[in-house]
């Protein structure tokens, strides 16, 4: 039972050491190391619960590189790879660029407009 705990004790201290401060929880990097040199099972015990970092949970294994699409799961369409030679694309942007200086232009004639009334000539 003893080369557990001290087998515990080691993974733990050198897990604690060579964390990135940035990501261990609850406690500062040197409180950790302190708690589990002082207090072997209990600062061993408490770092794996509540200090370790979190693992990543999109990539928990070795060689995973994510989720594996299947070919029925793709999209059969795919869109242009270059947005000027997509002829329905260059269409709507002139359409909304049409739109948007129509409203500028209905805009500035509100505000000459308005400004005429307040405006004595």
């Amino acid at each position: 039972m003893g080369l557990i705990i001290i087998g515990l004790w080691i993974f733990c201290l050198i897990d604690a050491i060579s964390s990135d401060e940035g990501a261990i929880r609850n406690l500062g990097k040197g409180m950790w190391v302190i708690l589990i040199v002082i207090l072997p099972l209990v600062g061993s015990i408490a770092w794996l619960v509540a200090g370790r970092p979190a693992a990543p949970r999109s990539l928990p294994y070795k060689g995973n590189y994510g989720p594996v699409v299947s070919d029925r799961e793709r999209p059969a369409w795919h869109p242009s790879m270059n947005p000027a030679d997509d002829e329905d694309f260059q269409r709507k942007v002139r359409e909304r660029a049409e739109e948007q200086r129509r409203a500028y232009r209905e805009s500035q004639r509100g505000q000459i407009d308005g400004g005429d009334q307040s405006r004595p000539e």
